[in-house]
């Protein structure tokens, strides 16, 4: 077998040439795109946190919404979404009121708008949720089984700020034992 032994190192010399050249490009490169307080707080920008702290705020909380809507209070109170924030359904506060002052009306939500916003949470496909906590159905199975039109609106029985309200109020009325459901 046939040595091939080169008596010029230059071909070696040219490629470790360029690849100097390129890993002191890429190092310039990255020192000039790179800011100055990428890496002071983890892998990334630390100017990204003085961003964010200036950043308008969109959301607030429940307890903003309901200073100006004293019945909705009441009701969402003591019901079982107390927990469920009033932005989940209606969006953002900062859409509504800026600065203590409406600035527009919140869309309404209706028809199926209304049954999509529902069953985020109470979908029974959705097998993410805690069933001791959260009521899941399974549509139009549940319509069904209440004997209404498959095409029935959630509102149209369950008042959305408090759910069971206007179910334990009908069942009082005609007299039905609660069921443990």
């Amino acid at each position: 077998m046939p040595e091939y032994k080169s008596k010029s190192y230059s071909h070696i010399i040219k490629i470790v040439l360029i690849l100097i050249i390129v890993a002191v490009a890429g190092v310039y490169v990255r020192a000039k795109v790179l800011p100055g307080s990428f890496g002071e707080f983890g892998h990334y920008r630390g100017d990204a946190v003085k961003d964010e702290i200036n950043r308008p705020l969109r959301n607030g909380t429940n307890a903003s919404c309901l200073v100006c809507h004293p019945y909705i209070r009441e009701m969402h109170l003591k019901g079982v979404h107390h927990t469920v924030s009033c932005e989940f359904c209606h969006g953002p506060v900062a859409d509504h009121v800026k600065d203590g002052k409406v600035i527009a009306r919140l869309p309404k939500k209706q028809g199926r708008d209304i049954k999509i916003l529902c069953l985020r949470c109470h979908n029974q496909i959705i097998r993410a949720r805690p069933k001791e906590s959260i009521k899941m159905i399974s549509m139009p199975q549940h319509l069904k089984e209440k004997h209404v039109r498959t095409d029935h609106i959630c509102n149209q029985c369950h008042n959305v700020h408090a759910p069971l309200m206007w179910v334990k109020q009908a069942r009082a009325m005609v007299g039905v034992e609660e069921d443990s459901k």
